[in-house]
């Protein structure tokens, strides 16, 4: 066993404050904080900076439970993957775990979010090695070696996929030997290992939970498909063809009515399906598909508010697009010809939904935007030079009025709203 703890245990109690971002997207996975009372106006310099800390180069987002951050991390002299566990209130580390692989740069290193159970906190690292550590002291409960142990192949540009939590689960997407597998969260044990016909690798994507014809299941892209995993055993319910190029990371979202909406980069375009139930099983059905240049998001999976879904359309120079859920565009961002402060692009920048706002980050420059959240047209309400270009990618994570934003090599820590925001 190869590995390395340094614990700075934290005494005090922690007292829960705000509303928790504990894994990929939030408690609910639709990249929609619950948090209100954030401020819509900024000074001249931006939201206040509480603090910031250096990262390994990478997009490895922040996960939050009870006023602690973790993130998955790397040491670039010691080669060794890292997971730290930080305080939300003032940067510094509580407790560090690390163990050895050497992981070359490949456009960044880091890409995984954690996800925090009530006990454990959960990493996959860059090679696929998954970890359960104990999120009081960072002491390794179980390990899987996802390559070992289920011939999984890790991905081009290394894991990027997150961690479900689903109940007293932790469920994770491993291709190879079986597509889906569920852990027990205490012990590691296999609840159960989904057949993988196709024989489908991991895929960057992650999964999403979902209700369709009244039956519980995951939705997942791998490289040619999107498919649905029943939630009670692993089975694969329906799958219909969707070809990825490059890469897929984007996940599938449901649109809550059986309709899936599927969205990847470089060529593949944007699709829509039907998915029903019938007396023979489930079945889906394309509605309309979307070429590259009409709607597509290279890195980060729609938002759907208000019967729209909001996301960075890579192909149409990163603008940010509201999408009818018919697949006709709403309103983008302006681009105006020669007038460079007219131009609202975002490059493959991260975002998030809170309080009736977008925070929008400009993968390129680091500039923060808040934008009012509308299905009638693009108003900015504020923006502010937060963080460094370029490839500024990493998803956001908010809790307690503060949000966690990084870029290649530093992670910030913004004054969102009143502290202790609300539910």
């Amino acid at each position: 066993m190869f590995y390395r703890l340094s614990a700075f245990i934290l005494l005090a109690s922690v007292t829960v404050l705000g509303s928790d971002w504990p894994q990929f997207r939030g408690t609910s996975r639709d990249n929609i904080s619950t948090e209100t009372g954030l401020l819509r106006t900024w000074p001249a310099k931006g939201p206040k900076v509480l603090w910031k800390i250096p990262v390994c180069e990478g997009y490895a987002g922040a996960a939050i439970k009870d006023g602690r951050i973790y993130l998955n991390d790397y040491n670039a002299t010691k080669k060794e993957h890292l997971v730290r566990c930080i305080s939300i209130a003032d940067g510094k580390d509580i407790w560090q775990w690390s163990y050895p692989v050497e992981v070359r740069p490949s456009h960044g290193i880091t890409r995984t979010v954690p996800a925090v159970g009530q006990k454990l906190v959960f990493s996959l690292d860059p090679k696929c090695r998954f970890h359960a550590l104990d999120i009081k002291t960072g002491k390794l409960v179980w390990q899987k070696n996802l390559v070992q142990e289920y011939k999984a192949t890790i991905p081009g540009w290394y894991a990027g996929q997150n961690p479900l939590l689903d109940g007293d689960r932790v469920i994770i997407a491993t291709g190879g030997d079986a597509l889906v597998i569920a852990f027990d969260q205490v012990t590691g044990k296999e609840i159960w290992r989904g057949p993988n016909p196709g024989k489908d690798l991991m895929s960057h994507a992650s999964l999403m939970p979902a209700t369709i014809g009244g039956i519980k299941q995951y939705l997942y892209l791998t490289m040619n498909k999107v498919v649905g995993v029943a939630a009670a055993d692993g089975q694969i319910l329906w799958s219909s063809p969707f070809i990825a190029k490059m890469a897929a990371c984007p996940s599938p979202v449901s649109i809550g009515d059986g309709r899936v909406f599927v969205t990847s980069g470089y060529e593949a375009g944007s699709a829509m399906y039907q998915v029903r139930k019938g007396a023979s099983g489930f079945a889906a059905q394309k509605l309309y598909d979307l070429t590259s240049m009409q709607f597509n998001s290279e890195v980060h999976t729609p938002i759907l508010y208000q019967n729209c879904l909001f996301a960075v359309s890579s192909k149409t120079r990163g603008r940010f697009t509201c999408l009818g859920l018919d697949g006709k565009i709403v309103w983008q961002s302006p681009v105006v010809s020669g007038d460079p402060g007219a131009t609202r692009t975002f490059d493959l920048g991260a975002f998030m939904l809170a309080d009736g706002m977008f925070f929008i980050l400009d993968g390129k420059t680091g500039m923060l935007r808040l934008i009012e959240a509308s299905i009638r047209q693009y108003n900015e309400l504020a923006s502010a030079q937060i963080l460094e270009g370029e490839d500024v990618w990493g998803p956001m994570a908010l809790s307690n009025g503060k949000l966690v934003i990084r870029d290649m090599n530093q992670m910030v820590c913004l004054q969102a709203g009143q502290s202790g925001g609300g539910k």
